[in-house]
């Protein structure tokens, strides 16, 4: 796997996830095993789109579930061909809506997956309908354990906050096989 920081990532043709993929768990498992089924499918490489530190970190000081070294192994143990890691700073939270455009345009994706909640450039202002005029936009629904709920980082968090290691460890673990995973 190539590993872009803060620089630019060119190629001819991709396929591309964009989110945080803060833990890595079986919700973003889904999500990345999708995306490297339709790199296969189209023939051209995959690429993750992520941020370090992950954003709701930077804004409300929220711990991480791995450290970028951990996500960075874990993404590339899915096979994926190219992870961009933004630089989440001050600087970047300043870019607007085209240059971010452009950015992802010099990838010449074929397809993008992010959730339905995907918000960029300054002040947020970029959503899914945004990018969806510029480029193909398949768009995630949220991946749910046997009971129905969500798996989320911010679930895992919960979880690990009040001490129960073992729900949160299943929800993160990459032993468990994705036929245990609902769709909602």
């Amino acid at each position: 796997m190539e590993i872009y920081f803060n620089k630019s990532l060119e190629i001819p043709k991709s396929v591309i996830a964009i989110g945080t993929f803060d833990g890595v768990h079986r919700g973003h498992q889904t999500v990345l095993h999708e995306l490297v089924n339709m790199s296969k499918i189209e023939n051209v490489p995959s690429v993750v789109y992520t941020f370090d530190p992950p954003p709701k970190s930077y804004f409300q000081g929220v711990p991480v579930l791995t450290t970028l070294e951990e996500k960075i192994s874990r993404i590339e143990q899915i096979g994926i061909d190219h992870l961009k890691v933004a630089n989440f700073n001050e600087q970047y939270l300043k870019r607007s809506v085209d240059d971010f455009i452009e950015e992802i345009a010099k990838m010449n994706p074929l397809n993008i997956i992010v959730g339905n909640d995907f918000r960029f450039g300054h002040k947020r202002a970029g959503n899914v309908s945004l990018l969806s005029q510029y480029f193909k936009v398949t768009i995630m629904e949220p991946v749910c354990c046997k009971n129905g709920e969500r798996i989320s980082s911010t679930r895992i968090r919960k979880l690990i906050q009040e001490g129960n290691m073992e729900q949160a460890n299943l929800l993160l673990d990459w032993r468990h096989k994705d036929s245990e995973i609902l769709y909602t």
